[in-house]
């Protein structure tokens, strides 16, 4: 199974920014531990904090991958574009946050990407990524 793990603004600070909430391991750090726990897979990573980027690799993402485990950062909340974009495709997004976003600041609380996605994991911390992989790779 070729899933695509995607990362918009700010999480290539993970293991610096905020680590009360985010930790102190780098996404890059966790990737290792996955791909060593999913080796019968193939997970390959993108990060930007670009949002156009984002929606590239999600439309690019269509057709070639089995699913798709986005976290779109701060984007979740603003994004029209990222959403249309994963109503467009056909292939499976399952949308993950690090920390709960109802747990948070009011504004965090609207996910404008749930009601499109498969489905949504928060609260769990990088573990959420695991909890999304292992989603899709027994939803196969």
């Amino acid at each position: 199974m070729k899933i695509l793990i995607i990362n918009g603004a700010n999480l290539n600070l993970l293991g610096r920014r905020q680590p009360e909430i985010y930790g102190n391991k780098s996404f890059e750090e966790y990737l290792e531990a996955l791909r060593a726990r999913y080796s019968e897979h193939s997970l390959d990573y993108f990060q930007s904090n670009i949002e156009g980027e984002l929606v590239n690799q999600l439309q690019a993402a269509d057709g070639k991958y089995d699913g798709v485990v986005l976290n779109a950062g701060g984007y979740t909340h603003t994004s029209v574009v990222i959403r249309d974009t994963i109503a467009a495709i056909a292939t499976p997004v399952v949308e993950v946050h690090i920390s709960s976003i109802l747990a948070r600041e009011e504004f965090r609380h609207l996910s404008l990407i749930a009601p499109v996605v498969r489905g949504s994991i928060m609260g769990f911390g990088m573990e959420s990524y695991r909890l999304a992989i292992e989603h899709l790779v027994e939803a196969k």
